[in-house]
């Protein structure tokens, strides 16, 4: 009966050193894990602890963007009105003035 119960604690003794084993490499599992967690948390937070100020400095140089792409709109607006106002003076001049072209001596109007 002693033989039995040494036997007996002497295989409990050996699945409890076991699991204590498992546990143990476990917690260095777990443990390396924390580590890379914290330094991928370290490096987000360098990158991202400057993100908001990036962010409203990008916003503002769009609006400015923005204002200039308006002005340079408007000042296309006038030149393309301008351009516009020249080619109808030249038209009405032309309709107004016709050319005299001379060839051979001889005189002809065109339009």
């Amino acid at each position: 009966m002693v033989t039995v119960v040494v036997v007996l604690n002497t295989l409990i003794s050996l699945i409890l050193l076991y699991v204590a084993w498992r546990v143990w490499q476990l917690k260095r599992e777990i443990s390396i894990l924390a580590d890379r967690f914290t330094h991928y948390e370290r490096c987000c937070h360098a990158v991202l602890y400057t993100a908001p100020e990036k962010i409203s400095t990008a916003q503002q140089n769009i609006y400015n963007l923005r204002q200039g792409n308006q002005r340079l709109e408007e000042q296309i607006q006038q030149v393309r009105q301008i351009v516009s106002l020249l080619f109808l003076g030249r038209q009405v001049w032309r309709r107004s003035f016709p050319r005299i072209v001379s060839t051979n001596g001889k005189k002809t109007i065109t339009k």
